[in-house]
């Protein structure tokens, strides 16, 4: 491995969200600033549901369907 060509890590870089929400990890840059966070996404308040139907789903609607088909 070559030396002096990798950033400076930090094992305690700071994450500051738009919604006010701070927390720690490790990174490259001392200090980050985000949007959206698991505090403030939609999907993970609750203020957004899963999509409807996926396809896995929908397989399986055709599958029992032809299996009801075959059946009879």
């Amino acid at each position: 491995m070559k030396k002096d060509i990798h950033p400076k890590y930090f094992p305690n870089a700071k994450v500051t969200c738009a919604c006010g929400v701070t927390f720690t990890i490790g990174a490259t840059k001392e200090s980050i600033e985000i949007e959206t966070c698991s505090a403030c996404h939609p999907f993970y308040t609750g203020a957004q549901s899963a999509l409807r139907g996926s396809r896995v789903e929908r397989f399986r609607k055709r599958a029992e369907k032809h299996e009801d088909l075959k059946t009879k």
